[in-house]
């Protein structure tokens, strides 16, 4: 795929361009809850967002965020992904691109623009093209053998969250085995549990994206 021309380079004294963030994961892990309790914990730390929600053929995560109350609803757009959810955020991710552009150009006081790939599997990875950094969801739900299984997702995401921490007790998951695993396989890079329902460890998440891509 042919990487999109650069862009001008800012003007002395202006805004620098807001960092795009990926968050991919299964279907069901958590992604969108993860993306609503981030948005107020950034707003915390003086950070502005824009969201792009992929879904296959509806705008549902696109609403559910809009009706969250947490963003305001226009700082919010819809892309649909069709049949592979994969495509349109690593082999042609030419739809993100443009959806964060208009939201970029719409909001110029945006820091970072938050981009929710559709449910996908394990495998699932984001363009250099499209983000500059991607966090991936997981949940203890799913199974605490996720780990072991060294998906590309999981290993090479800048970030890998495991969520539903909760609900380890009571799907048999021995949770400190699970994060152990995943820091192995990721060889030491950040890994970090939520209970995304209730907001735990979202503040964690939000921090490390302060810290290590909006500055």
């Amino acid at each position: 795929m042919t990487s999109p021309a650069p862009g001008p380079a800012p003007a002395p004294g202006s805004a620098p361009a807001p960092a795009r963030v990926g968050i991919g994961g299964p279907v069901g892990s958590g992604k969108t809850a993860l993306l609503e309790q981030l948005v107020p914990a950034l707003a915390a730390l003086g950070k502005r967002s824009c969201v792009v929600t992929n879904d296959l053929v509806t705008q549902e995560d696109a609403e559910r965020v809009r009706r969250a109350g947490v963003i305001d609803p226009a700082r919010v757009l819809a892309v649909e992904a069709g049949a592979c959810p994969h495509t349109v955020i690593r082999e042609d991710p030419t739809l993100n691109i443009e959806a964060a552009d208009q939201l970029e150009a719409r909001f110029p006081d945006t820091d970072v623009i938050l981009i929710e790939s559709g449910g996908d599997n394990l495998a699932s990875t984001f363009s250099d093209d499209l983000v500059d950094y991607w966090l991936f969801v997981i949940d203890v739900a799913g199974g605490g053998d996720i780990p072991r299984k060294r998906g590309p997702g999981v290993v090479r995401a800048d970030l890998l969250v495991v969520n539903k921490t909760d609900l380890a007790p009571y799907v048999g998951v021995d949770l400190e085995l699970m994060l152990a695993e995943a820091w192995q396989v990721r060889g030491g890079r950040p890994v970090l549990a939520t209970n995304c329902r209730a907001g735990g460890g979202v503040d964690a998440v939000a921090r490390l994206l302060a810290d290590e891509v909006l500055f």
